[in-house]
């Protein structure tokens, strides 16, 4: 009886920890000087520093010998504290949760590092209160036979309702290092905890896994995603799927899977659902690199840039997809991310998808995908139904009444 008391009190104290993020953003507002601050922030964040944010707080933290300000949604830079027996600034202040805010330091007034943007999460990007957790795997490796030995680390994560035996819902991710744990920037388990538990999302596996690396060294990630071709979907049915299902069994309809990912991910994500419609019917792709990264005209391959031209040239596909992107994001050689995520929308659109597009104003990352996740995995995967394994996706009325989308210049004369 003793021991089974025991049990019950530590089991009551852990679920009655505080949140690590929650903890740093007390301790900060104990100001510069607060006792074991700057062990704090690198163990929460890094050594160098970070962004958190909890509510309606955000802590600001960075490096730097000289002082520094910050400039907080392209307002007038303000100056930062110095924590106490370190090089690090801050700033905590409250703003708005629901939008991204972009940041900028600067330091002996040249900009310190790249623009970068903080996520006010939504409520259910943080844990509720008697909401089951669901498992995750220890990291798992695979040798690629299809990629010439190519490693990959992988993780599984099965959601509350999953029964090992009886086979569930699947979403695979790519980029999946950076989606662990339960505050991974777009806290992807806490919100399909919080969304299965509201019966907005199916019991469901979650598959992430990593970029590989060749038997030489070199990384594979730009080979892998963004390359117009059905090796990476092979790769995954073939190979990657079959050591899931050893574990956890899997609908093999593509009604019941979803695909998603950021970047090379996005465009990744969007080829192997339009190449294999049969086996991923769902796609969420955030700043998606819809451009030339892997276009060889030489060696007659096709690079992420043709998609929007293919969506409206090609016979449609039997697809549901999730688009964001944001007006600060990449301008370079390969392209405009911006304006190839605007042309894809509008080729979507115009083919009559079941798609939906949120633009923002954040740069090349995460935020918008972790501000939206929540409103996103519930849109991708409404109405489903398990007695299913086929829908007829159409265009929503609302998005059908609307004008194709049109860009203006933002950031200086037009004439």
């Amino acid at each position: 009886m003793k021991k089974f008391a025991l049990f019950l009190l530590a089991s009551s104290t852990a679920l009655a920890q505080t949140p690590p993020l929650e903890e740093l953003i007390s301790l900060a507002r104990q100001g510069p000087a607060a006792p074991g601050l700057k062990d704090r922030i690198a163990k929460t964040l890094s050594a160098r520093g970070g962004n958190a944010v909890w509510g309606q707080d955000y802590l600001f933290v960075s490096d730097s010998p000289a002082p520094v300000t910050i400039s907080l949604d392209n307002q007038p830079a303000v100056p930062m504290a110095q924590i106490e027996g370190s090089t690090l600034w801050m700033l905590l202040t409250k703003m708005r949760t629901g939008v991204t805010h972009s940041f900028q330091y600067y330091a002996a007034g040249k900009p310190l590092g790249a623009r970068g943007d903080a996520i006010g999460y939504n409520p259910d990007s943080y844990a509720r209160p008697g909401v089951p957790h669901g498992k995750v795997s220890e990291k798992l490796t695979i040798v690629s036979k299809l990629y010439d030995g190519m490693k990959s680390d992988y993780w599984v994560y099965a959601s509350p309702g999953v029964d090992p035996a009886v086979p569930a819902a699947l979403m695979v991710w790519q980029d999946g290092q950076g989606l662990i744990g339960d505050y991974s920037r777009i806290r992807l388990f806490t919100v399909t905890e919080n969304l299965v538990a509201q019966k907005l999302l199916p019991p469901i596996v979650h598959v992430m896994i990593s970029p590989g690396q060749s038997t030489d060294g070199r990384a594979m990630r730009s080979i892998e995603y963004d390359t117009v071709s059905d090796r990476y979907a092979r790769f995954l049915m073939e190979e990657v799927l079959p050591q899931v299902e050893k574990t956890y069994k899997l609908r093999p309809d593509g009604y019941s899977r979803a695909i998603g990912g950021e970047s090379s991910g996005g465009i990744c994500a969007f080829n192997v659902a339009w190449l294999m419609p049969d086996k991923f019917a769902r796609v969420h792709s955030a700043v998606g690199s819809f451009t030339s990264i892997q276009w060889r005209p030489e060696e007659k391959l096709e690079g992420g840039n043709v998609y929007p031209f293919k969506v409206r040239k090609e016979p449609k596909r039997n697809i549901r997809i999730w688009m964001s992107d944001g007006a600060d994001d990449l301008e370079n050689n390969h392209g405009s991310w911006p304006m190839q995520n605007i042309q894809m929308a509008n080729s979507l659109k115009l083919m009559e998808y079941d798609f939906h597009f949120r633009f923002g104003t954040a740069a090349h990352g995460g935020a918008q995908a972790g501000l939206d996740l929540p409103e996103s995995l519930a849109w991708l995967w409404r109405d489903y139904d398990l007695k299913k394994t086929t829908q007829e996706f159409r265009i929503e009325p609302a998005e059908k009444e609307k004008p194709l989308f049109r860009v203006t210049i933002s950031n200086r004369d037009p004439w």
